[in-house]
């Protein structure tokens, strides 16, 4: 146990890049905690940490030890989990990685929906797709993850994934607003709130207005999708999300959301993903399955 405590302050030091932010996460003074990370390191025989002007980042051996430290806190989350589901106390603690659009609605309902019934499971929630997705639960970061983009290494197992259709989200009185759909050339002829070219569903425009010849030219870009969706709400623009960030009777009855009409390719999917050959702690697991269950309830469309 003494070790595990040992990763655990490796590990909040490897995150946040300082002793000084891992202190204030750790509960413990700055100083207490260098003093035991270079007890560690005189036991290892290694500096784990290469100590710069302005905090620190992992040396070499660091990078190779953090993979294994963060592998052991896992496995012992998990049996922590398992012993507690055995004596019925029901504790646990889930950690997720998911893009932006899961944010305002779907995870805080899944989470308050378990907690219903495991009130003493705590969660972390962390904003991320693609790279540093993959990057998370690789390192052990989250225990799954919930991505707009396919993860193709055989370092993952997809679980499940759903259909997503992109949404044009305007204000109530835009001139588009009573229409069943719009085409992104409708769209175009007003000012464009877009996410950065980072973003999947951006690439996903982007590569539809490229096969139609035109350009998407936005007013406003940014990485904020509440930000975008704010920002249309008070004009003419015209921002995008995937339908789960824009469910129907949830969002700001000032605003609404249409689906884009594009072909199938240029549509694309929400995927339930975790570690290869990774055992999820109980707690874990089961959320898991509630998040699967959730989304084919919701999205899964029927056989053609």
């Amino acid at each position: 146990m003494r070790n595990l405590q040992l990763f655990r302050y490796v590990d909040a030091v490897a995150r946040t890049g300082s002793i000084r932010r891992a202190a204030e996460e750790l509960a413990i003074t700055p100083s207490a905690l260098n003093r035991r990370i270079l007890a560690l390191e005189e036991e290892m025989g290694v500096e784990l940490f290469e100590r710069l002007g302005r905090g620190v980042r992992l040396s070499t051996a660091g990078e190779l030890s953090i993979h294994s430290f963060r592998r052991q806190l896992a496995e012992a989350d998990q049996l922590r989990s398992r012993i507690a589901d055995l004596s019925g106390l029901r504790r646990g603690h889930v950690s997720i990685a998911c893009s932006q659009a899961l944010l305002p609605y779907f995870i805080p309902e899944q989470i308050h929906l378990y907690q219903a019934d495991f009130p003493d499971v705590t969660f972390r929630v962390q904003i991320k797709d693609g790279a540093e997705a993959a990057d998370s639960l690789s390192n052990y970061g989250a225990d799954f993850a919930i991505v707009f983009e396919a993860m193709r290494s055989a370092d993952f197992d997809t679980l499940i994934s759903v259909p997503q259709t992109i949404h044009a989200v305007m204000a109530r009185d835009h001139p588009l607003a009573q229409h069943s759909s719009v085409k992104l050339s409708d769209c175009a002829y007003y000012d464009l709130a877009l996410p950065p070219h980072s973003y999947a569903v951006r690439r996903l425009l982007e590569g539809y207005a490229n096969r139609m010849s035109m350009r998407l030219r936005p007013a406003v870009e940014a990485d904020s999708y509440v930000l975008l969706r704010n920002f249309a709400g008070r004009g003419k623009a015209i921002a995008f999300e995937l339908e789960i960030g824009v469910p129907p009777g949830e969002i700001d009855p000032s605003l609404v959301s249409l689906p884009l009409s594009v072909p199938n390719r240029y549509d694309g999917s929400l995927y339930l993903v975790q570690l290869k050959g990774r055992t999820l702690s109980v707690a874990a697991a089961r959320f898991a399955q509630q998040i699967r269950e959730g989304l084919v309830q919701r999205f899964e469309r029927p056989a053609q």
